[in-house]
């Protein structure tokens, strides 16, 4: 319940924010790609600032995510292996217990 006030409490007026940023910044913007020649139109991209920024944002947020995901590899590997090997030895902790449970079953009662 309280995650949930502070995610509205945050969230809310973030997206208040951000909507008032798109609509103040609906201009169409140019995006030189090219250092040499700005003036070029192959390598531009003409679009709304907001536009440009978002793309920037979730391209970074890709990015991101990606550079974590492959840093990362070395724990997931090392979890898989410590899985499996756990896996191994239950499977050789039921063996003996029933092997136990045989050899107990073997024994003459008192």
């Amino acid at each position: 319940m309280t995650k949930k006030i502070i995610n509205l409490l945050i969230l809310l007026p973030l997206g208040i924010i951000l909507i008032i940023f798109c609509v103040a910044n609906r201009q169409s913007v140019t995006l030189a790609l090219n250092p040499f020649r700005p003036e070029d139109q192959v390598l531009s991209l003409s679009a709304p600032l907001f536009v440009l920024l978002f793309v920037t944002l979730i391209i970074g947020m890709l990015v991101g995510a990606a550079v974590t995901w492959f840093n990362q590899g070395k724990h997931r590997k090392l979890a898989r292996s410590q899985s499996r090997e756990a896996v191994r030895w239950q499977a050789e902790a039921d063996k003996h217990r029933n092997r136990a449970e045989q050899i107990a079953g073997q024994l003459p009662a008192k």
